[in-house]
């Protein structure tokens, strides 16, 4: 967008300031401005809450930027909250006119958009998270989340007592695809009797819906839960403490740490949670970006091997536990091959 006087741009940029500092919290931060190397995350639906995928991500551009003494607002690092895919357009153009230096665009919903933006400035660095854009100004960040999947289904066989364990996912798409194939292909590897129910929120941002789809499956004798939902997987966590009142149950955590998810009173339901290096990528290539070596038209690829993704000890039993490092070795190793889609699955 162009304008034609320096008052209307002044202008622009000062409400722009003010919008943008709007999504982050309203205490002033003491550092530098470095528009040369400032950084913005533009969310999916899930929110910088959400405790998992986006709240991770905004965490590694929080450490980057305090590690680098930056202000957060314009000419430092921030994010935009998308409340609904209708937000990208809008958010992603907000950074831009505020000159971030580099945008990174949280999650594979946001594809196109980065694409598109990249095409119209070149000048600007792009990061694409858990998808692959190949243009000479876009980073593409992707993990092998089925590996750590393939891990969090031996934990799920070794420690159901029902042989009946659940899957939910948020949206189907080739990301979630990782984590159903994975999760299927690791309980099947400890015990094929066992049956594992899928069920989709179709949203990463419904926690009403995945409760009621948690609830259903525990209500099916389901014991063991894996979700793979964003905000969605909240309403498993709610739906578990209910359950747990009459009965022994399990949630395995996404993408960071969530076993304080998991606390009630007398105990903890987490079993475990495969972590997501999200909040490392973006410090990394965020630093390579200051250090003026941004990977642009590359794709960084993360995985059991370099710790990009792993499974917490969490509640595991020492039995599951001595299975799960088995297991990890075997992957590692290319003794086991994880599926990257539900339709390799044998």
């Amino acid at each position: 967008m162009k304008f034609t006087s320096k008052f209307a741009t002044a202008a622009a940029v000062a409400a722009l300031t003010i919008v943008l500092g709007a999504c982050g919290s309203k205490s002033a931060q003491s550092g530098k401005k470095d528009a040369a190397h400032s950084v913005a995350l533009v969310t999916d639906g899930g929110g910088i809450d959400d405790k998992s995928f986006n709240q991770s991500e905004w965490e590694g551009l929080q450490k980057w930027g305090k590690k680098n003494g930056l202000v957060k607002g314009v000419g430092g690092y921030n994010y935009a909250q998308s409340n609904s895919d209708a937000d990208f357009v809008p958010n992603v153009n907000k950074m831009i006119q505020a000159k971030y230096k580099t945008i990174i665009g949280s999650g594979y919903k946001l594809e196109k958009t980065i694409s598109d933006a990249a095409k119209k400035n070149p000048k600007t660095n792009f990061i694409i998270i858990d998808d692959v854009i190949n243009q000479k100004n876009v980073a593409s960040a992707t993990f092998k989340d089925n590996e750590a999947a393939f891990l969090a289904g031996v934990s799920a066989a070794m420690t159901t007592k029902t042989n009946k364990v659940g899957f939910i996912g948020g949206v189907h798409g080739q990301v979630i695809d990782r984590f159903e194939a994975g999760f299927r292909q690791g309980v099947a590897a400890v015990n094929k009797k066992i049956t594992v129910d899928v069920k989709y929120a179709d949203s990463f941002s419904k926690p009403d819906v995945g409760q009621a789809l948690a609830q259903a499956m525990f209500n099916n004798n389901e014991d063991v839960i894996y979700q793979a939902a964003g905000g969605s997987g909240a309403g498993v966590f709610s739906a578990a403490k209910n359950a747990i009142k009459s009965k022994k149950v399990w949630v395995i955590g996404v993408d960071r740490d969530q076993t304080a998810e998991g606390k009630y009173k007398g105990g903890n339901l987490t079993l475990t949670s495969t972590v997501k290096g999200v909040d490392i990528a973006v410090e990394k290539l965020a630093d390579a970006a200051k250090k003026n070596k941004f990977p642009g038209g590359k794709t960084v690829v993360y995985g059991l091997k370099d710790d990009g993704v792993k499974l917490t000890r969490g509640n595991m039993s020492a039995k599951a536990w001595a299975k799960v490092k088995e297991y990890k070795q075997k992957i590692v190793s290319g003794d086991i091959k994880v599926a990257e889609k539900p339709s390799q699955l044998k």
